[in-house]
């Protein structure tokens, strides 16, 4: 089983998270952000993980930078020392107007690219739309993953946060898929460091 467990809890936010990589798409989002909660689901339906996250926090930036490194923390440890991944996926995924490209590498060399230019002030649900940034660089560092997201198209914040959850989501179900013809961790050095 490729499942994991993980929380933090700090002054600020109390977080624990649940994940299994091998699972349906099945998802229990309790961040006290609806809106999060929302873009959470859109990423496990589209990764088919089983993800569980419960959290409190004093703010939304807060909750939502660490909701992004106890997810990070699950992910790193489901996706175990590597062996026999595919490692990378890509996914371009459209979401009415928005179009969004992924590409995603799971190097364990933590590093965000992120060319999504939103709407400076944007607010969806009640949420800071700049946090969608800050929560992918927090899960990519802990996680210990190469992520490049870019925005080709789009106007309305909401799509374009969800074509950037979703896409991630299916560029992880690739990445992260079983290869039987693949012998330990996928790199000519023979390890993933």
């Amino acid at each position: 089983m490729r499942d994991a467990a993980a929380a933090r809890a700090t002054a600020e936010t109390d977080v624990r998270v649940r994940l299994d990589l091998d699972g349906s798409g099945r998802c229990e989002a309790a961040t006290g952000i609806p809106f999060f909660d929302h873009m959470l689901t859109a990423f496990a339906k589209t990764s088919l993980c089983d993800l569980n996250v419960q959290a409190k926090g004093d703010d939304e930036h807060h909750t939502v930078e660490d909701v992004g490194i106890v997810l990070g923390q699950a992910l790193r440890q489901a996706l175990g020392d590597r062996a026999g991944l595919a490692r990378y996926g890509a996914a371009l995924l459209p979401m009415d107007e928005a179009l969004c490209q992924v590409a995603l590498d799971l190097s364990n060399r933590p590093l965000l690219v992120w060319d999504v230019p939103l709407p400076a002030g944007a607010v969806v649900g009640g949420v800071a739309a700049e946090l969608a940034e800050e929560f992918w660089r927090a899960m990519a560092g802990q996680a210990g993953w190469t992520l490049h997201v870019r925005l080709l198209a789009g106007r309305n914040t909401h799509h374009i946060q969800e074509a950037v959850h979703k896409a991630c989501g299916l560029a992880l179900r690739q990445a992260a898929a079983l290869d039987p013809r693949v012998k330990g961790p996928l790199s000519t050095k023979g390890t993933l460091v």
